[in-house]
């Protein structure tokens, strides 16, 4: 797990990383909010420990500028100010917890644990995709149909996630091209018909509707029939 720590008192910011890099956690530091800014947009993060009052930038602004940019690391801010409307603004704002200064670094660790066993949580929730009788680990990179194992490609396994994701809405050829195989051109080749063959070959049931519906001249629906 790799966390930023974003304070501009380098003695605090020293006890913080110190601790957490004893807890086992990997930790970048930095103490100007324009660089926070750029570290955390431009790379990843399990989380961000954000002091509110930074030099250039400050951490409200940062958290601001990452959520409407839908960036969803989490965010535990440190802060001095301790005001209940303080707190509340910091979470609405889009926090995940709110700390107050001074505070003792056992309690900074218990909430940095409980924010990353949330977000491992939820990271686990969105790798598993189950519909009607075919289930996909994306952690695995697995899939079973029917409770089997099949045995599926990679670029078969991009390309059933977004299907299943995209459940029951039309997708066209031109979507899948952009959005599996980062084409932006030639939308006359036919890789996904072929592709979407395949998968019909692994996933449909003798006797049952295809799982996979086409819809002429427009592109697939992935929808169940039960």
């Amino acid at each position: 797990m790799k966390i930023l720590v974003i304070e501009d008192d380098l003695t605090l910011a020293s006890f913080i990383t110190k601790g957490l890099e004893e807890a086992g956690f990997t930790t970048d530091t930095c103490h100007d909010g324009k660089e926070a800014l750029f570290l955390a947009a431009s790379e990843h993060y399990d989380l961000l420990v954000l002091d509110r009052m930074l030099p250039n930038i400050d951490g409200m602004t940062i958290l601001r500028t990452l959520r409407a940019s839908s960036n969803k690391v989490p965010v535990l801010i440190l802060s001095a100010l301790d005001e209940v409307d303080q707190r509340v603004e910091g979470l609405a704002a889009g926090a995940d917890d709110y700390l107050t200064k001074p505070f003792a670094f056992k309690e900074l660790l218990a909430r940095v644990e409980v924010l990353l066993r949330r977000e491992t949580s939820k990271t686990a929730e969105l790798a598993l995709i189950e519909i009607a009788n075919v289930r996909l680990d994306l952690r695995m990179q697995k899939v079973w149909v029917n409770e089997r194992e099949v045995a599926f490609q990679s670029r078969e396994l991009r390309l059933l996630e977004y299907l299943m994701r995209h459940e029951g809405q039309l997708v066209s050829r031109t979507m899948l091209l952009e959005n599996v195989w980062d084409y932006h051109f030639d939308p006359q080749t036919n890789v996904v018909d072929v592709h979407i063959s395949r998968l019909r070959q692994k996933l449909d049931t003798s006797g049952k509707p295809s799982l996979i519906r086409t819809v002429r001249g427009s592109g697939y629906v992935f929808e169940s029939h039960n």
